[in-house]
């Protein structure tokens, strides 16, 4: 299955590059980074110089697709182990160009 906009929060985020665009915590926004791994409710981001963990919930993320689209995410709708989000029915995502 390609990779789009509209099924993003069912696929496989790891490998993805990501900024975070609001988080409730203030230091967190501009982080950018690329997934390396994923949890229930957090993302592990290598940032080149470190790897920081950013929880899902309370955040925004935008997701670079590999054709370069940039998609707008909400943390709250991918809290969930990474195996069990493929299956589960999720909101329609808002994507930015």
């Amino acid at each position: 299955m390609n990779l789009t906009p509209e099924n993003l929060t069912r696929h496989e985020l790891i490998g993805l590059d990501v900024l975070v665009e609001a988080s409730t915590n203030p230091s967190q926004v501009g982080i950018s980074g690329r997934i390396v791994d994923e949890t229930r409710n957090t993302f592990l981001l290598e940032t080149g110089r470190k790897v920081l963990r950013i929880p899902k919930s309370n955040t925004s993320l935008i997701f670079t697709l590999p054709e370069g689209r940039r998609v707008l995410v909400s943390g709250f709708v991918l809290i969930s182990q990474p195996e069990n989000r493929i299956q589960k029915r999720m909101q329609k995502t808002r994507w930015k160009l």
